[in-house]
């Protein structure tokens, strides 16, 4: 419930701070005195979008503060899923900067918006003038046959069903999309396919064929300096070998002398071991080289084939080629599987489409069952209120359509006079007709389900007397199970408040202010006997007003 209610700076409001009891609260004041300013101020704590205009001072923040104590509602979850810090005793705060830019608060905590809505409908439902023409709406009324059925959980297994359901659909279309496209590429990407896989793609392989390549193609003038090379090393007159053996020779004698002779022996016959290896290698090289035209071409053609592959994929390396060979086989893979995916998606949707029509019968059961009474509920409180011939005709065929909350289509037809023909609430019943339904089904609502704090806006328009007395009585039984308000003109609904508030305009310093202030006992009587007489006050409009109060 609201416990407290700060607003400092919006509108017409200076400074104000009022607090808040159980049961029925009564608002009152004369047109214009800022019931609507009240609203605005509250309505900003539930998340509505903030507009620079309310800033009584433009050079100040406005500040709106609100207590609640939610001990009562089961939010704990709710809390946890919008990520809120959870106090049972809970402060929301909404600031309003002189810049246009607006923050929200949850007991100290930044909020967005969206989330400061969502926890808002939990806390407060302020029924005003655009709520009553919600009334004519299927969604709403769908609401109020769920909320009696008390099927939530069945319900929210529907829409997560649905949700799945959807996203099938999705992905169904995007394949089939996929595989029209796919189709038209299929040939031409295995077309691509088995040119890379003729090719037999080996990574490295480009920089071995193009030195073999190399090797072929001047082999020639290679076999020509390797003989010269052997000629240098093994020629017995000149040659490096013969030369090397003979210093060696000739120092193995000095080299008893002295240590300085050993260390060059040393080094010459080192000298002599490499330059044996290299002989030996060269010799290796000569008797491998081998003049293969037919190789040459073999490496030749390869290479131009790797070449142009690599020109049409624009691939710097092998490496390259094979990932784009990868690619096409995952292509043309999944073209060719395409039909047993499309198959198996569409077993799947077969699946939920038959989920779904089990839990849509389940919830049409549950509200077929629940229609009669509620039916029965809303005329025995209607006839309360000075409608004892009005009807309700609410009829719920089951549809091929999967729609957002169940298969149903809904027909909300009324009647206010007997014998008259049934028709939509929006064409059958009056304004004045349409408050008393909605009053009667918050009444019947209160008793199923726990309302959050409920704040009526001048739900008993259009209707006096004996009347606005059984609506009182309506708010007043309602108020035993929750926080109700009601902001009212009529003196019958006013004396039926635990509290009562006045909102009132007074100039200050030559500047227009709304404050709103509890009424004392004395200072109701006097209210309400200028509500049933005006402001020159009669000894029997005191006497009403009494009257109406004991």
């Amino acid at each position: 419930m609201l416990t407290s209610l700060s607003i400092k700076n919006y509108a017409l409001i200076d400074t104000l701070h009022v607090d808040f009891n159980e049961g029925l609260s009564i608002i009152t004041g004369e047109t214009g005195a800022g019931k609507s300013i009240l609203l605005g101020g509250l309505s900003l704590i539930l998340g509505k979008r903030a507009d620079l205009n309310s800033l009584k001072d433009t050079t100040q923040k406005c500040i709106i503060e609100a207590v609640f104590n939610i001990s009562d509602y089961k939010l704990k979850s709710l809390f946890k899923t919008e990520d809120f810090d959870y106090e049972s005793q809970t402060i929301i705060r909404r600031e309003i900067l002189p810049s246009g830019k607006s923050r929200a608060f949850v007991n100290d905590s930044p909020v967005n918006l969206s989330s400061l809505q969502v926890l808002g409908a939990r806390l407060i439902d302020i029924h005003s003038q655009h709520q009553t023409l919600e009334l004519t709406s299927n969604e709403f009324q769908f609401q109020v046959i769920d909320a009696l059925a008390k099927h939530e959980d069945v319900l929210q297994h529907y829409k997560d069903t649905l949700k799945t359901y959807k996203t099938l659909q999705k992905e169904l279309k995007e394949l089939l999309t996929f595989q029209a496209e796919a189709i038209k590429e299929h040939d031409y990407n295995s077309f691509l396919l088995n040119e890379l896989v003729e090719a037999n793609l080996v990574d490295g392989e480009l920089e071995t064929l193009e030195e073999e390549y190399e090797t072929l193609n001047n082999i020639e003038a290679i076999k020509e300096k390797l003989d010269e090379a052997h000629h240098l090393l093994s020629d017995e007159e000149v040659g490096a070998l013969s030369t090397l053996t003979a210093l060696k020779n000739a120092f193995q004698k000095l080299s008893g002398f002295s240590s300085k002779y050993e260390d060059l022996f040393n080094r010459i016959n080192s000298s002599l071991i490499e330059m044996d290896d290299i002989f030996s290698d060269v010799s290796t090289l000569q008797d491998n080289l081998e003049i293969d035209p037919d190789r040459l071409q073999t490496v030749d053609s390869k290479l131009k084939m790797l070449h142009n592959l690599m020109q049409k994929h624009v691939a710097s390396n092998i490496s390259e080629l094979i990932r784009i060979k990868n690619e096409l086989e995952e292509k043309v893979s999944v073209t060719e599987n395409l039909e047993d995916t499309i198959h198996k998606k569409q077993l799947e949707i077969d699946s939920k489409t038959s989920e779904l029509n089990t839990i849509s019968k389940t919830i049409n059961k549950k509200r077929t069952e629940v229609i009669p009474k509620l039916k029965e509920q809303l005329e025995s409180i209607l006839a309360g209120l000075g409608m004892p011939n009005a009807q309700f005709k609410i009829e719920m065929n089951h549809s091929d359509t999967f729609f957002a909350n169940g298969k149903d289509e809904l027909s909300f037809l009324f009647s206010a006079n007997k014998g008259g023909h049934f028709n939509e609430l929006k064409k059958a019943a009056s304004g004045g007709e349409l408050s008393r339904i909605m009053l009667a089904i918050k009444s019947v609502l209160s008793k199923y389900i726990k309302l959050p704090t409920i704040m009526f806006d001048e739900i008993d328009t259009g209707v006096s007397g004996e009347i606005s007395n059984k609506m009182g009585d309506i708010m007043l039984q309602m108020s035993k199970t929750m926080q109700v308000f009601s902001i009212t003109h009529l003196p019958q609904v006013a004396a039926k408040g635990h509290s009562h508030f006045k909102v009132y305009k007074e100039d200050v310093n030559n500047v227009t202010q709304t404050n709103l202030i509890k009424l004392k006992h004395d200072e109701r009587i006097v209210e309400i006997a200028q509500m049933l007489g005006g402001m020159e006050m009669s000894s029997s409009a005191i006497a009403h007003a009494k009257e109406l109060l004991n």
